[in-house]
């Protein structure tokens, strides 16, 4: 029985086995039936067009089992792969959730030092008992190497959400370009296996008819 596929490597990887152990070239066909799978909409119409590209290698009896077998392998991957994509979706806007709220309370932490330092400010004038000294000491605030200020804190945070955000966009992009790529490919391959399929029924058919000639 076949391992569990988990990604699309591991998937083709068990098709590839499944190709060699039928006697199938797998740089080519392999490269069809993942074009089919993710092509055609239905189960019978994916197995339809299986059953027109193994047809020239299995006999009628097997070979409908063994389109059921890769479309079985192919619906329980997409099954794992669409829970995977979810479970990461939901990790990122946990972490997105979670930078947005410690923006919040940087921004929150920086009003509340706002109006502390104008109640002091207006103590200070009230008295005018500043002496130069106290005046620098208000004005400065506490620093560190690692540390930065309270706004480019919160612009940092942010950054980092919109960075996340987009590098998913980006792969998932990518993923639906190189996928069309692979559709067009696969289509004008198929295309041109079943002609040289005719070609040989062709030739065969004629070398029949000679050597019934020939009797």
């Amino acid at each position: 029985m076949a391992a569990p596929v988990t990604d699309a490597g591991e998937f083709e990887s068990w098709l590839n086995d499944r190709l060699d152990s039928l006697d199938v070239d797998r740089e080519v066909y392999g490269v069809y039936i993942l074009g089919v799978l993710e092509e055609e909409e239905s189960d019978e119409e994916k197995e339809d067009a299986l059953q027109g590209i193994l047809s020239a290698f299995l006999d009628e009896e097997s070979v409908a089992d063994i389109c059921q077998q890769i479309i079985k392998q192919w619906t329980e991957h997409r099954s794992r792969s669409a829970a995977k994509k979810d479970a990461d979706d939901a990790e990122v806007q946990a972490i997105a959730s979670m930078i947005e709220k410690q923006a919040q309370i940087v921004v929150k932490h920086k009003e509340v030092s706002e109006e502390s330092k104008k109640r002091k400010e207006a103590l200070l004038a009230q008295y005018a008992t500043v002496t130069d000294d106290e005046d620098e000491a208000e004005e400065e605030e506490p620093t560190s190497g690692n540390n930065f200020p309270t706004n480019e804190k919160s612009l940092f945070k942010n950054t980092n959400v919109e960075e996340v955000l987009n590098r998913q966009k980006q792969k998932r992009d990518q993923a639906r370009e190189d996928s069309q790529k692979k559709k067009e490919t696969d289509k004008m391959q198929r295309e041109k296996d079943k002609l040289a399929k005719q070609d040989r029924k062709e030739k065969e058919k004629k070398r029949t008819q000679k050597g019934e000639r020939k009797r």
